[in-house]
Order: structure tokens, then C-alpha cells, then sequence
């Protein structure tokens, strides 16, 4: 007889197999249908949520070089992530989409810098100008924080931006200026165009213009944009492994193009083209000083912040030549001083783990922790 009993072993084996195949196809349909109806989900949810794309809304300016256009409610990327981007009706980086008169009965405290100050790659209420707006607005006598940051500002930016909001009637108490160490890099290599003195003015050309795309040169982030939960998820198993293996920290220890010129014996090479380190610094605390003398006019305060960057933590790098060459121009300039650099190597000697409890994984810019312990600071000496 050929072919075996309906119930012998080999029939068995095979039926078992035919089970198990059916099976393995049917779990992986339902893996595949259900992944599906994520994304789905995803790109509907993230298409209704996106509004406008806030690599729109940085636009260039003829005064000081580059800005953010006013009212805009949208998102911005940064990195790998979409978060919240929303200005006011100044064009700074607000809580919500409102009317800021020029003048108010209230205190008014200006902030100014950089992307740090801006708070790239975080909505507005978990930065620390969002910390310090809201709990100037939770105060008995209301102090109100206005952030006039963005990214790649430097002293050039600095004096131009707050001298036109002063010359378009904008009234404010004090300025609280957030000195960053990128700043010396800036002033050595870029905005000659809006420099006042002709002698950095003769390095303006055609390459010279806007750091900023503008939004004419926006280029689209598919999946970033329209699959915003998805993308987010990808982004904490990608660092969640990169945290494991250790590898998000070899750039604070091998990157110092920026931060560079602080080091002792570093070569920065030609990253500082044309103006090289000692003309950005010569640059920086003139322009700097054409505002404080400005300030000084207006009886408007300034007070400069110093804080580090995560390379200068793993350097050691305690007394910066970014703290001296502040705290030096201070002396008889500034309503105050603020040297933050020990607040975070403090945190660092207590924590092993201090970049990733504080900055951006893979960045230089601060987290929400971060940008807490920066509020946490500032409230002490700004309240």
C-alpha cells in the first residue's frame, strides 16, 4: 500500500506543519495589518496637527541679518524630532499666537542670544524663557520675559536687533543677554553686511547674506513631517541603542571647531576665516559695547549670562576664556554678571551620566533638564 495511513506519524508531521505555516501567516498578516493602521493613524493625526512649517517662519532681515516672521503657529524640526514652533506679533518665539503691545505697565526683561536661548528643538514651555514667562506671569507684580533669540544671533545681531526694536518703539527694563561660545566663531566669519564699521563691512560679498534658507530654499522632510509618532518612537530606539553603546558622547570629546578657540593650544585652523580668534574676539566686544553704550542711554540695564557647552564640561574647561573675556567686560558695564559654568560642572561631578541627563543626545543644546537647571539659576538672580 503507498501513501500511509491517514493517522500515521509522517501525516501528522505533515498537518503539523500546515498548522504552523497558517499560523506564522496569519501573525505576521495581522503584524503587517496593524503596523498599517499606524501609519495610517500617524499620517492622518500628524496631517491634521502639522499647520505650517516653521523652517518657513525663519526669514531673512535687512537690519540684523535674520529672524522670525510674526504670528506664526506651526512646526519646526530639529535634528530628527517636529516640536511646537509659535511666534507673536513681534516675531519672537512665544506660548501662543498674541498681541505684544510696545509699551506695558509691567516689568519687561528682554532676552537675547542664540539658539540656546531660543530653545531649538523644544516647544516654548519647556525652555527656560518659557519657565521664566511663565512664572514672571505667576508673580504678584507681574515681570514679563520677552524672548528675542534665534539661532546663529552673535553680537553683530545682537546690538543691530535691539537697537531697531528700541528705534520701533519697544519698551523693556532690562536686557539680559545670554553670551554664547559660539559667538566668537560668528563674528570672525559672517554678517559683514550689517556691520556698522567699514572696516568688517569690506568682508561683505556675495557669499555674504543670511545664514538662514529663507523660505524659498525649504526643503521638505517627508516622513518627519507626516508620520510625526512613528518617527518619534524610531528616534527613541535609535538613541535608546546608541545610548547603550555609548557612542552619542564621542562628539563632545573630538568636536571643537566651535568651541575651539577657548582651548588653550588648539588650532582651529581656517574654521575662523577671515577674521581668525583675536579679530572675533575684538569684533565681539566692540559690537557688544556699541550696545551697552546704547543701553547706557536708554538708563536700560544689561546683564550678561555665561553657560557652557557640553564639550567645555568634558574638557574641563571650568574658568573658559568665554567666562573671563565676559566677566572682564562687565566690570563697570553690566547691572550683573552670571557666571554659570559652576552650576553645571557641579551637576557633572555628581552625575556620571550628565551630558545625557542634560543636553540633547548627539547635540550641543540642552534638554528639558537642561533648560530647567538654566531657569532654576536664573530665577535666583533675576527675580
Amino acid at each position: 500500500m503507498s501513501g500511509g495511513s491517514p493517522f500515521s506519524p509522517s501525516w501528522f508531521g505533515r498537518l503539523r506543519r500546515h498548522f504552523t505555516f497558517r499560523r506564522a501567516l496569519v501573525n505576521t498578516g495581522m503584524v503587517i495589518y496593524c503596523l498599517a493602521l499606524l501609519l495610517l493613524f500617524d499620517f492622518v493625526y500628524s496631517t491634521l496637527t502639522a499647520g505650517e512649517d516653521a523652517r518657513r517662519a525663519r526669514i531673512p532681515n535687512p537690519v540684523y541679518d535674520h529672524g522670525f516672521a510674526p504670528d506664526f503657529d506651526g512646526y519646526d524640526i530639529w535634528g530628527e524630532v517636529r516640536y511646537r514652533f509659535i511666534t507673536d506679533s513681534l516675531g519672537f518665539k512665544d506660548g501662543s499666537v498674541r498681541k505684544v503691545p510696545l509699551q506695558a505697565a509691567h516689568r519687561r526683561i528682554l532676552l537675547v542670544g542664540d539658539s540656546f536661548t531660543e530653545g531649538i528643538g523644544m516647544a516654548f514651555e519647556d525652555s527656560f524663557a518659557g519657565l521664566l514667562y511663565r512664572a514672571g506671569e505667576e508673580r504678584t507684580e507681574k515681570v514679563e520675559f520677552l524672548n528675542a533669540a534665534a539661532a546663529s544671533y552673535s553680537p553683530s545681531i545682537y546690538y543691530k536687533k535691539v537697537k531697531d526694536l528700541i528705534e520701533k518703539g519697544l519698551r523693556f527694563d532690562e536686557v539680559v543677554l545670554f553670551s554664547d561660545t559660539s559667538d566668537v566663531a560668528d563674528e570672525a566669519t559672517h554678517y559683514f553686511c550689517i556691520d556698522d564699521d567699514p572696516k568688517y563691512r569690506a568682508h561683505c560679498g556675495p557669499a555674504e547674506g543670511s545664514r538662514q534658507s529663507g523660505p524659498a530654499a525649504v526643503k521638505p522632510r517627508f516622513f518627519e513631517d507626516y508620520f510625526s509618532v512613528t518617527n518619534r518612537l524610531r528616534v527613541y530606539v535609535k538613541q535608546s541603542v546608541q545610548l547603550w553603546l555609548g557612542n552619542r558622547r564621542k562628539s563632545i570629546n573630538t568636536d571643537h571647531r566651535v568651541i575651539g578657540w577657548t582651548i588653550p593650544g588648539f588650532d582651529v585652523g581656517h574654521h575662523l576665516d577671515p577674521l581668525g580668534v583675536e579679530g572675533g574676539i575684538a569684533r565681539s566686544l566692540q559690537n557688544m559695547k556699541a550696545l551697552s553704550d546704547l543701553l547706557a542711554v536708554k538708563n536700560i540695564p544689561l546683564t550678561i549670562v555665561v553657560y557652557p557647552w557640553a564639550q567645555q564640561i568634558a574638557q574641563g574647561d571650568r574658568d573658559s576664556r568665554q567666562v573671563s573675556i565676559w566677566r572682564d567686560f562687565c566690570a563697570g558695564r553690566c547691572k550683573a554678571f552670571i557666571n554659570l559654568f559652576p552650576v553645571f560642572f557641579d551637576a557633572a561631578d555628581a552625575d556620571k551620566n550628565w551630558y545625557e541627563h542634560l543636553y540633547i543626545l548627539g547635540d550641543d543644546h540642552f534638554n528639558k533638564n537642561g533648560h530647567r537647571l538654566m531657569f532654576e539659576e536664573l530665577a535666583k538672580r533675576l527675580f
